[in-house]
């Protein structure tokens, strides 16, 4: 299969690289490529099709979240993601969270999405901004969840005398 390259989406505060999943052939150059993009934390939305060890031997913390292919993330996905969003880029602002499913188009995109909606930003906004970058990102269904998804700000700054970040 054919799958695009890695992109990294940068808004205020936050960074994400949308990948594809390796396989077990590809991981160390996989995780070469995070490392390059200074990546910390890896959350697989898939089921695992690779060994982690290697990706975490190399001091990059992998978190297993998979949902289904081509359906919106469960409410406890969603809300463990921000949070762990709202922790990481708290404790390091600009750090960069990678995240992926089978070929990067569709859950990887919805969650940045999502984190893109926490922190103000209109749903058409979002998904053209990830177009820009993944292109074929999101299906209908995807693009439905999105449209109707009202965000509760989780990701606002309540400061506002803080630095040009929406997590605080």
């Amino acid at each position: 299969m054919n799958r695009p390259a890695p992109v990294e989406i940068t808004y205020e505060c936050m960074r994400f690289l949308i990948t594809h999943n390796p396989t077990n052939a590809q991981v160390i150059k996989f995780t070469e490529e995070l490392k390059r993009f200074g990546v910390q934390t890896l959350v697989r939305v898939c089921e695992a099709t690779y060994d982690k060890a290697p990706v975490e031997k190399e001091g990059i913390q992998v978190l297993d979240w998979p949902f289904d292919d081509g359906a919106p993330p469960p409410n406890q996905i969603v809300d463990d993601w921000l949070n762990l969003l709202k922790t990481r880029f708290r404790e390091e602002p600009g750090c960069c969270i990678a995240v992926h499913c089978v070929a990067g188009l569709g859950r990887a995109p919805v969650l940045v999405a999502l984190a893109l909606l926490e922190c103000g930003m209109k749903y058409e906004d979002a998904v053209q901004f990830i177009r820009q970058k993944r292109r074929g990102a999101f299906n209908s269904k995807q693009l439905l969840y999105l449209e109707k998804y009202r965000p509760k700000m989780r990701l606002r700054s309540k400061d506002a005398l803080g630095p040009n970040c929406c997590v605080q």
